[in-house]
């Protein structure tokens, strides 16, 4: 066996980024930008007023002073002439300073009869917001850039129109063995309903990628090579269950039959040991256990950074924060466990409660859990208050 963190490294080594490809502003948000994308004007693209009020000269702005209003500048509708001694302009937010003026009074400040305004008193701001004083033409964004609404509000304001970004990666995800069904069906005996494939798609697509349920792969090399045959179009193939080393373990046979090029098999950790990673053809595999917790929690610590290593983005693997335990805990195992847990986030550090059942069949414990507390191998016997680091599931 080896480490969770080899584990990782070898998964983010298979796990090239894809292709590029360029999309509408509109239907940017969620990706991930590509190539760098430069501002095409200054923001804003003159001096503007930054409140209601009078633009005038600011060496005519003292308390008491008199101006008579030559016009009005509305956001979009600049006042076309120049402004002169004694001279204001009504003025809007978001509107062209007029020549000839350099601040704004704010209406508040001013009483006006008929044409003549005075000032009542003078701030000590300008309210005027300089021309590129958010960005300049000409600047970049960089990628790697998760397109977030703040950064689709950038690139509007820069008049970018189209985006490039990066392919969603495909994901083809199989599950196997003779025991399941799809839900809505009706299962034998000594059946149970397909389950993990469902959050492992949603976890996928959260991260931006196109996720494809194939049908279930029976126990059978046949069936199996049949299944896996629907993926060639796939960047990700990812298998449930059939990955140990059971009779009726044939995932690693079989994909080793279709030319995989594995990387390692079993990981040191709980729940998930027997997980396995190589390259099938031109897609990344990755032999996730059945256990429906085991194969999520693996989703969450290795198919997660795959696809964002896909993607481009630097930030792979989901942080590890940082809490104190709310109660004792005793003496790790060898291998690293991914305790489902509880978390107190009132609390300053943040207090971590480990569930007493961690059987990884059990999912109403998952669906219960905001976090999994990091166990390390070996890891002696801990008391309540002491620090601890966990997996946010929440985020």
């Amino acid at each position: 066996m080896i480490s969770v963190a080899e584990a990782l490294e070898h998964v983010l080594a298979l796990a090239g980024p894809v292709g590029t490809e360029e999309v509408a502003l509109a239907d940017a948000a969620g990706r991930v930008l590509a190539r760098p994308v430069a501002a095409g004007r200054d923001q804003p693209p003159f001096a503007a007023s930054a409140m209601d009020g009078y633009a005038l000269d600011g060496a005519a702005a003292h308390p008491g002073a008199t101006l008579r209003v030559i016009g009005e500048a509305g956001a979009g509708h600049g006042f076309a002439g120049r402004v002169g001694p004694g001279e204001a302009v009504r003025i809007f937010t978001g509107a062209p300073l007029p020549e000839g003026t350099d601040r704004v009074v704010i209406q508040e400040d001013v009483t006006r009869t008929g044409e003549t305004i005075t000032l009542d008193q003078v701030d000590p701001g300008t309210h005027v917001r300089a021309a590129g004083s958010d960005f300049a033409a000409g600047a970049e964004i960089a990628p790697p850039r998760y397109l977030t609404p703040g950064l689709l509000a950038l690139l509007a304001a820069m008049n970018v129109a189209r985006v490039p970004v990066r392919r969603r990666p495909v994901v083809a995800i199989v599950p196997t063995g003779d025991e399941l069904v799809m839900p809505g069906e009706t299962p034998g005996a000594d059946q149970i309903t397909a389950s993990n494939i469902f959050a492992l798609k949603a976890i996928a697509e959260a991260e931006g990628a196109q996720a494809r349920l194939l049908p279930i792969a029976r126990d059978t090399p046949e069936s199996l090579r049949a299944v896996l045959g629907l993926a060639d179009d796939a960047d990700l193939v990812v298998t449930i269950g059939g990955a140990s080393a059971g009779d009726h373990d044939i995932v690693g046979p079989v994909a080793a039959e279709l030319g995989m090029e594995r990387a390692f098999y079993k990981v040191a950790m709980r729940p998930g040991k027997p997980l396995m990673s190589g390259r099938l053809g031109t897609a990344m595999m990755l032999g996730l256990p059945g256990n429906p917790v085991s194969a999520i929690v693996c989703g969450h610590l290795f198919m997660v950074p795959a696809l964002r290593a896909m993607l481009g983005r630097t930030d792979t693997a989901p942080p590890l924060r940082r809490g104190v335990l709310a109660v004792d805990v005793p003496e790790n195992g060898p291998r690293a466990h991914y305790m489902r847990a509880r978390l107190d986030r009132g609390d300053d550090p943040v207090r971590i409660t480990p569930f007493t059942r961690q059987d990884s069949a059990l999912i109403s414990v998952l669906t219960e859990a905001d976090a999994l507390l990091l166990r390390p191998p070996g890891d002696p016997a801990r008391a309540a208050g002491a620090a601890a680091a966990y997996l946010d599931l929440r985020v």
